[in-house]
């Protein structure tokens, strides 16, 4: 995990604001490659000596898999850097070394700019690249490369890894990074490439569309996704892997699933006397599972609030107070050590776990659209401050693709909701307790919501009047 910036025009200068205004995100070292030369270091002290040019592109590292010493860019005969993991990248890589590709490092970065590379020497554009690119990684991923002229930006299918660029040539991993140098923040959308040149082109190279298919029946599809499920926990497992647990079906699903390849560590966090807390006790000392908790009060909130609004970088309260769990959950996970935390994070919205879906189902698509900048972008921001990967089994492309594929009888039946989910715990073992237990949204289950409303009161304000002080206060100059 890391950040990754850069742009075109009067770039040294900017380069050096982006790298101190994004350093939480990748506080270990930093690699800058501009037209004029390269710079890599693990002393940010360094950070004057960075090349002048027209174009760079810049990465702050927080290492998660390969070599520590190294850094990116990767350059060759384009320079690249990469934000999130690439779960496939060995078997990436020893495909390309059987058709005679050399590589330098067992960094997963690298294993991108080689495949591109690769494909561009096949004959492909660079459109075509990055579409046939998507269908081989496996992974989360935001990526920014150059071929000295232009940049090319990308990001994964489902939107994982957020990725912003502004009208004037420029990108990074955050909004905070560009509103620093005085520049708009606009999203890269899931399976878009954006060019940044003469103007600025966007084009759609990757649909989920694509994943759609004929529906499966009941015996295959549950077959399949325990199968597919459990081969993207593995994927996404660490050498010390940690839940975020709430002790409901989607994390109970993801921790039983994880247990059975290693140890896992719960982390939840809530009031004392949250459901999400009770349950995860419950849940826990069912299975043996070693289950942490951050315990937090009015006065943790208070203390917090400002650091989740810097890093959701917007003045939404509901996802204020959905950040606030997540917060101290990886807090806590980030002190301890642990780096990643696997999350089942998109069930809902795959499986039909939201009540509005009772009523209106077709409300699922939209949501599957439009859950990177939701859901997705608040997520990875929050964890990333604690220096944290959050890894989501149930957003690998496979696991999608059979959801699109699920008949909605098998996500909604009467008022029942994700009825495959269900099934598929119980058929693990899961106990029914457990599988049938009521989606319980995060804000209302660890009680963050009621301890907000009460900061809010003591202002007198809304909470979204309270919410939009705080974003004032975070963001003075924010576009």
């Amino acid at each position: 995990m890391c950040l990754i910036a850069g742009g075109i025009g009067e770039i040294r200068g900017r380069l050096i604001k982006m790298a101190l205004a994004g350093k939480h995100r990748g506080p270990e070292s930093f690699g800058v490659w501009t037209d004029e030369g390269v710079l890599k270091s693990n002393d940010f002290s360094r950070l004057g000596g960075i090349p002048g040019g027209r174009i760079g592109v810049l990465q702050c590292r927080l290492a998660m898999t390969g070599s520590k010493e190294f850094t990116q860019p990767f350059v060759n005969e384009l320079a690249l850097v990469h934000n999130g993991e690439i779960y496939n990248h060995s078997q990436i890589r020893a495909f390309l070394e059987g058709k005679g590709v050399s590589f330098e490092s067992d960094v997963d970065t690298e294993v991108i700019l080689r495949l591109i590379e690769f494909l561009r020497d096949g004959g492909l554009s660079v459109p075509q690249a990055v579409r046939n690119a998507m269908r081989w990684l496996e992974g989360d991923y935001a990526v920014a490369f150059s071929d000295g002229e232009r940049i090319y930006l990308f990001r994964d299918p489902m939107g994982v890894r957020p990725l912003y660029f502004s009208p004037n040539g420029f990108f990074a991993s955050e909004k905070k990074v560009l509103w620093a140098i005085g520049e708009k923040a606009v999203p890269v959308e899931p399976g878009e490439l954006v060019v940044l040149g003469d103007g600025v082109s966007r084009a759609r190279v990757f649909s989920l569309e694509e994943l759609r298919g004929r529906y499966h029946p009941e015996g295959s599809l549950l077959k399949g996704l325990g199968n597919v499920l459990e081969h993207t926990v593995r994927l996404r497992g660490a050498e010390k892997t940690g839940v975020l647990f709430s002790g409901g079906l989607d994390s109970t699903l993801v921790a039983y699933l994880a247990s059975r390849h290693s140890d896992v560590i719960l982390y939840t966090a809530g009031t004392e006397d949250s459901p999400d807390l009770e349950w995860a006790r419950k849940v826990s000392d069912h299975f043996g599972w070693e289950l942490r908790e951050r315990i937090f009060t009015l006065d943790d909130v208070r203390e917090a609030v400002k650091r989740v609004i810097f890093a959701i970088e917007e003045p939404n309260p509901m996802n204020l107070a959905i950040g606030l769990p997540i917060y101290f959950a990886t807090e806590l996970a980030g002190r301890e050590g642990t780096k990643v935390l696997l999350s089942g994070q998109g069930a809902d919205e795959l499986f039909g776990g939201y009540a509005k879906y009772l009523d209106r189902p077709e409300l699922m698509w939209d949501d599957i659209l439009n859950m990177a900048e939701r859901n997705l972008a608040r997520d990875d921001k929050i964890t990333m401050l604690n220096g944290v990967e959050g890894r989501l089994p149930f957003l690998a492309l496979p696991v999608v693709a059979l959801a699109l594929r699920t008949p909605m009888g098998l996500k909604i039946s009467g008022d029942e909701r994700k009825v495959i989910l269900r099934k598929l715990a119980l058929k693990l073992g899961i106990p029914e307790w457990v599988a049938k237990r009521e989606k319980k949204a995060a804000q209302y289950g660890s009680r963050a919501q009621k301890l907000l409303e009460k900061l809010a009161k003591e202002g007198g304000l809304s909470l979204r009047e309270f919410a939009e002080k705080l974003f004032r206060e975070a963001f003075p100059n924010a576009f």
